[in-house]
């Protein structure tokens, strides 16, 4: 007999982005200059402390050795300061914080540790792809929830009281909200403790966006009971340029954070300190100077050229958007999301990211990250502008 895979990968697809950067990468290859305008990899680096405390633990002969799978005391302090500093929110860094080696790998922990094969696990429809992936990859039953337009994308209250939620564990949120850029409310996250509390589920909400083009950053930690019904996940890569070192966390209560960490003790074997000591300078160090250029100043600028490239396109938008990306409603006169990116991409080389991959509630919209110099969006803008008007 051949040998064969497990069934449960009958169940996913390769992610689309592994799937499409490989695309992009052959037609570069062949000369093709493909701007890419899909992914949210912010393209700046981070601060220079950042960057010296790494080269400095580097050097220390005594800092490669394995490290806490908890994390180290200063990373966990750190993440502590970031959130009373950010969002008054007191956390014992000792108990009620788990570094993470990105949102990714917290997804998996917090799915195992909290969902049986054949639970439930509540997704947002559109939300990010991974939510999905991995509950079906661990024999979770997807429960899909529709994020509105009209509504704000915050969760329908009355629809989700009246759907069948019996063995529901989990239930994932995203705010603020990609890919459309949903602000965070502070009475959605009242509603989701307490919804909550009445269901007898877990609420993550995973909140890495909350400092982009964004003053008021808000945390569903906020709320008074909060860490008796949820879990927040953020996140070093998007507020802080940091992507590639896959530096996460997770919060909340004790016991909780425990759950996980039992699974993730299982499963790696911790973060390269130099990395962990460079994300806590990065946390305590940043200043609120660097916070206002970088996720403020630069992405402002960005995000009217992608506002140009969506009008340019036919397409609309809610301007209340936040966050690194820009969401927007393709025109009638294409069948879907990605007959459009498709003849950008093939007329104007220029990747842009189809609605679809986030979920039905995506088909008729495209996604434009603001993770690209200036020059480059503004280049996208005159290629697309060449295709359009020909």
């Amino acid at each position: 007999m051949p040998v064969k895979p497990a069934e449960r990968l009958s169940l996913v697809t390769e992610y689309y982005f592994s799937r499409k950067l490989k695309e992009v990468a052959e037609m570069n290859a062949a000369g093709r200059d493909i701007i890419s305008l899909a992914i949210g990899s912010p393209d700046m680096p981070p601060s220079e402390q950042t960057i010296e405390k790494l080269c400095e633990t580097a050097h220390d002969p005594a800092a490669h050795g394995y490290q806490p799978t908890a994390g180290t005391p200063e990373l966990r302090r750190a993440m502590a300061f970031f959130y009373k500093k950010t969002y008054d929110v007191d956390l014992d860094p000792d108990t009620e914080i788990l570094p993470l080696i990105g949102s990714k790998e917290g997804i998996l922990h917090t799915t195992l540790a909290f969902v049986n094969p054949g639970e439930g696990v509540l997704v947002p429809n559109p939300g990010y792809p991974t939510y999905t992936s991995l509950s079906k990859l661990l024999g979770a039953k997807v429960i899909s929830y529709d994020l509105k337009e009209e509504n704000g994308r915050q969760p329908d209250f009355f629809a989700l009281e009246g759907m069948n939620l019996a063995g529901a564990r989990l239930m994932w949120t995203n705010y603020p909200h990609m890919p459309t850029g949903g602000n965070a409310r502070r009475e959605t996250y009242e509603r989701l403790v307490d919804f909550a509390r009445r269901r007898e589920l877990i609420v993550v909400n995973d909140n890495p966006y909350s400092l982009i083009l964004n003053r008021k950053p808000l945390s569903i930690l906020q709320i008074p009971s909060a860490k008796n019904y949820c879990l927040e996940f953020n996140s070093m890569s998007k507020s802080f340029n940091m992507p590639g070192w896959r530096v996460g966390m997770v919060a909340g209560k004790a016991e909780y954070i425990s759950w996980i960490l039992k699974v993730k003790s299982n499963i790696d074997s911790g973060t390269f300190r130099g990395i962990q000591l460079a994300a806590a300078a990065a946390l305590t160090g940043n200043t609120k100077e660097w916070h206002e250029e970088y996720n403020i100043n630069v992405y402002r600028r960005r995000r009217v050229l992608a506002e140009r490239i969506m009008t340019v396109l036919g397409c609309t938008y809610d301007a209340s958007q936040t966050g690194m990306f820009l969401w927007g409603r393709i025109p009638e006169e294409y069948r879907s999301c990605e007959e459009l990116t498709e003849r950008v991409l093939d007329e104007a080389r220029v990747f842009i990211t189809p609605g679809f991959i986030f979920g039905s509630n995506g088909d008729r919209y495209i996604r434009i990250s603001l993770c690209a110099k200036d020059d480059k969006m503004a280049e996208a803008l005159g290629r697309i502008e060449a295709i359009i008007n020909k």
